[in-house]
């Protein structure tokens, strides 16, 4: 099944790639530790026995866990709604701390579906459909038995490692963190060594997702690195329909 949201850095397009490369057997547990919009694990109706989603970003955390549990909830206080750019602002402005949890859900989703390549930052000034009951039911059903979680990525996977542990890795690539809505106030360099220090000693084993880039490349040439290709999106939104764009997928089996 497709995620109900697009979100920077989905992958969407290369979440095939990625899958075919997680081991056939021995997977007791599966951690998406950048879920984002989950693209990868929406791909499987059941990737392990046990499941863990997890976003640094507590917004986007607590869209995941009122779809899981009220969706029509989420759906009711969107449902007299309409595409503008005065509603996205007002809820872009709004203080969430006054909110309620659904309402945090609802007024995220909007922004999300209204804003200009799913950022959350400006308003698309395309008009879309903010409620669509059927998929988020969908994503309910998915997520049933899933835990979500809102931790930093070192603090998680050293909480969730173990034998037979998977980790799926999509973090911010490398010179593009600032695109990224990662609920912390940066993503250096030093955030994609530590990302490396920490998978290096799990017992589990990992799948990370990266940008074809030199300081990448050499910071993981200790591990197997894959190159492949898929469909630039952007350039092939302005015409260029031959576009490809060059990533890696790391994994350290």
């Amino acid at each position: 099944m497709d995620s109900f949201i697009a979100w920077v850095g989905g992958k969407k397009l290369l979440r095939k790639e990625i899958v075919n490369r997680f081991p056939e057997e021995g997977v007791k547990k599966y951690v998406e530790v950048f879920g984002g919009a989950g693209w990868v694990l929406f791909y499987k109706d059941k990737h392990a026995e046990k499941e863990v989603y997890n976003d640094v970003n507590s917004e986007l955390v607590n869209l995941f866990r009122n779809v899981k549990y009220h969706p029509e909830a989420v759906a009711k206080e969107l449902e007299l709604t309409v595409s503008s750019r005065e509603i996205f602002e007002k809820f872009k402005a709004a203080d969430v701390g006054q909110m309620t949890e659904i309402q945090r859900a609802a007024r995220y989703l909007y922004l999300i579906k209204l804003s200009y390549g799913a950022t959350v930052r400006s308003f698309g000034c395309r008009a879309r459909n903010t409620i669509d009951m059927d998929a988020l039911l969908q994503v309910k059903r998915r997520l049933d038995g899933v835990l979500i979680e809102n931790k930093s990525f070192a603090k998680l996977i050293t909480a969730q490692d173990g034998v037979g542990t998977l980790f799926y890795c999509d973090p911010p690539y490398h010179n593009t963190e600032k695109y990224y809505d990662t609920g912390e106030d940066s993503f250096g360099e030093e955030m994609h060594i530590l990302l490396r220090d920490t998978l290096r000693g799990i017992k589990g084993n990992f799948v990370l997702s990266y940008n074809d880039d030199e300081f990448i490349i050499e910071i993981y040439k200790d591990f197997v690195i894959e190159e492949v290709e898929r469909s630039h999106n952007l350039k092939m939104a302005m015409g260029d329909l031959g576009s490809r764009y060059k990533e890696l997928i790391i994994r350290n089996f």
